[in-house]
């Protein structure tokens, strides 16, 4: 007979067998979350019409950042409904892996569709001066500074599996809601401070945007380790190693990928330009 894990009355993970009555918490349905669904699909919808109006007066806006918004958009809709975000309360690996696609893979898709250089495309010129201008303020680069976006990021996590906050989150439906969106915003704010790809109020240099990298992939590795070997409150042993390991390697094959995007732009950056490898072969030096 198959357990599974169920939230209890005070929040906590509970052993249950499972029976005829929870197998429909498992069936790929979406029923009930219409409304989420359809904000998700506008904000696809929102983004293509503004990329093909802009076609208009500015270069073709590229395929790759359809894709990449799209996917991002899809790894929001599956962390915050249907089945996978519904079992999430029943299963700490569901919500581990909700943990991944919504705090750390979403970030990074939807970082690379720029959302924000296609709003300042698509908005009249004075709007978008006074946009500019708001990105370039001291407020916007603190809260996008490197460290600061990892101490939000990474010690946010510690914050709520370290805590009761975990179990408060599914007693308290506004603290859930909260949480989700930090849980995305706080990795948001990670990605584009380590990865300059959409426009950014300043640039740090690559060293001190490398270390904080790994400062910060290693206070999540630990993490992990601390969920593994500390269940978070009403969580079972078992579960919390589960969820633990998929913590540890889903969460380090995505910082794998930042880094190795780092370290592409470092490379791209210090690499001579076309025009530079021509002038240095005429003059001999290549």
């Amino acid at each position: 007979m198959m357990v599974h894990y169920l939230y209890s009355d005070t929040g906590a993970f509970s052993d249950h067998h499972e029976h005829g009555a929870h197998s429909d918490a498992y069936s790929f349905s979406f029923e009930g979350d219409w409304a989420g669904l359809l904000l998700l699909l506008l904000c696809i919808g929102v983004y293509v019409a503004a990329a093909l109006t802009t076609n208009r007066h500015h270069r073709s806006w590229p395929l790759h950042r359809y894709l990449s918004w799209t996917a991002g958009i899809l790894c929001v809709m599956l962390s915050v409904a249907g089945p996978l975000a519904r079992n999430s309360h029943q299963s700490f690996q569901n919500h581990m892996l909700v943990h991944l696609l919504l705090g750390m893979l979403a970030p990074i898709l939807i970082a690379y569709a720029k959302p924000v250089t296609l709003l300042l495309r698509a908005l009249p010129v004075p709007s978008a001066r006074k946009l500019s201008r708001l990105f370039r303020s001291k407020a916007v680069h603190m809260i996008v500074h490197p460290w600061v976006a990892a101490i939000w990021n990474t010690g946010g996590m510690w914050l709520l599996y370290m805590t009761d906050l975990f179990q408060l989150t599914h007693q308290y439906r506004l603290l859930y809601a909260i949480i989700h969106f930090h849980l995305f915003a706080a990795g948001y704010l990670f990605t584009i401070s380590i990865l300059y790809i959409d426009l950014t109020s300043r640039r740090h240099s690559f060293r001190n945007r490398a270390i904080t990298l790994i400062l910060a992939a290693a206070g999540h590795s630990i993490l992990s380790k601390a969920i593994y070997a500390y269940p978070p409150v009403g969580v079972p042993r078992e579960a919390a190693e589960q969820g633990g390991m998929l913590m540890y390697y889903g969460g380090g094959a995505v910082e794998l990928v930042l880094m190795f995007a780092l370290c592409a732009h470092w490379f791209k950056s210090v690499s001579p330009s076309p025009r530079s490898k021509k002038v240095l072969h005429r003059s001999g030096i290549s």
